[in-house]
């Protein structure tokens, strides 16, 4: 029994620290656009955020009951073995999200949690334990769907928003206004990112405190302590900001301007507001990185960086195989070491970690140089360097042409009558 009370804690430990990696992984979704534009400071940026991860995380649970209720057949498991499973799965998303998070890539923690803890069961218990139903319709699909929809959404409020204020085109600070609404559209992404990230970390907890028998299944409801510890956690990870993520959303894929944040911000939070109330369980920084782009394609002029786009999808390809081949090696150990086994994971997760992090201050981003520049607004979009003449222009054009014929001929017809 002191052998599974230890596993257990050593579970919740490692859940709430996986919750502080996905609370400064995901930062970039709700504030690259605002600080890319100059709506926020980047302090008062990741603070704001912080406070709004905080309160999103108290009001679903509908995001938590899809991993403890839902994506993992508890009954296919023995009390004895899960546990260590879920530590297994634990171990492989928080590598990959570390690994991500040094390259500056916007990857998925979602799908980082979900792999480890898949490949985590397969060893563990077998294909069996999964319900690939869940998987499939609660998972998979809406990664696919998710960043698709959030782009069209981002397109089509862009090309709404510039078409309405065409009048500011090449105007100084012409749609400065929208830098205003970026604070409450960055808030409202803020606060779904908590209604959704922070749910999964209690899933993980609940899934974990049912299969040892200290939650009845029936209830596969988050405990109120399992609730706070988590948003309280998120918030803390918010508040350090990944400022690697932040640059590479901010300014890696497009140069974001002030409507055009605006626009991305309302699709992102729409989308993902959507999906907690349904509760999906998608990837926040899939759907905010589609909806970047999305509206980079929607702004005249801009220039979308594919390299970096393609960089990206790479990494979302990756995520779920790789975050689960991790978590299948750390679960062989455990299977084949038992308690001893998940003492080494852990040493060898914490060496990980630490070697990830002194790698990360040889070239260290922060909040001083993660945003080299600010947008301007009244460089909005493409505009000509000599726009058309008007018709009256056109007009003063030919009476000036014709002016210079005749007095050419007048002159040519002087010339002639000299000679003669």
């Amino acid at each position: 029994m002191e052998t599974a009370t230890l596993i257990i804690v050593l579970v919740i430990v490692l859940a709430l620290f996986f919750d502080f990696t996905n609370g400064f992984h995901d930062t970039a979704n709700a504030m690259a656009t605002p600080i890319a534009t100059g709506a926020l400071k980047p302090k008062v940026a990741v603070l704001l955020a912080a406070v709004l991860n905080l309160v999103g995380a108290f009001l679903s649970t509908e995001v938590a009951k899809t991993i403890s209720g839902g994506m993992i057949r508890e009954d296919e498991l023995s009390a004895a073995i899960f546990p260590a499973i879920i530590f297994a799965g634990l171990i492989g998303a928080i590598s990959w999200n570390m690994l991500t998070w040094l390259l500056g890539l916007p990857s998925s923690s979602s799908h980082a949690l979900f792999g480890g803890l898949i490949g985590a069961t397969i060893v563990g218990a077998g294909f069996a334990a999964i319900d690939l139903g869940v998987v499939m319709s609660k998972v998979i699909l809406p990664a696919l769907i998710a960043p698709v929809t959030a782009g069209l959404i981002a397109f089509a409020t862009t090309k709404i928003a510039y078409a309405v204020t065409r009048r500011h085109d090449g105007r100084p600070d012409g749609r400065d206004g929208f830098r205003w609404g970026q604070i409450f559209t960055s808030s409202l992404v803020a606060l779904a990112h908590g209604t959704n990230d922070a749910q999964k970390t209690m899933g993980v907890i609940t899934l974990a405190l049912i299969t040892v028998g200290w939650q009845s299944s029936s209830n596969p409801d988050p405990q109120l302590w399992v609730i706070v510890a988590c948003a309280v956690t998120i918030a803390l990870g918010t508040y350090m900001g990944g400022w690697r993520i932040i640059r590479t959303l901010g300014k890696g894929l497009t140069d974001v301007k002030p409507a055009q944040g605006f626009a991305a911000e309302s699709s992102t939070a729409s989308t993902i507001l959507a999906s907690s109330a349904l509760g999906f369980a998608l990837s926040t920084t899939q759907v905010a990185s589609g909806s970047v782009i999305g509206s980079g394609l929607g702004r005249r002029g801009s220039i979308v960086r594919w390299r970096t786009v393609g960089r990206i999808m790479v990494g979302w390809l990756l995520t779920l195989p790789a975050a689960g081949a991790v978590g299948a090696v750390a679960a062989s150990v455990v299977v084949l070491l038992g308690t001893w086994g998940i003492l080494i994971d852990a040493v060898a997760a914490g060496v990980v970690v630490l070697a990830i992090y002194l790698r990360s201050r040889r070239n260290a981003v922060t909040a001083a140089n993660a945003m080299s520049e600010v947008a301007d607004s009244g460089a909005a979009i493409a505009v000509a360097r000599i726009p058309p003449p008007t018709r009256r222009q056109r007009a003063l054009r030919r009476q000036q042409e014709e002016r210079a014929s005749a007095d050419a001929e007048r002159e040519r017809t002087g010339t002639k009558g000299e000679r003669s």
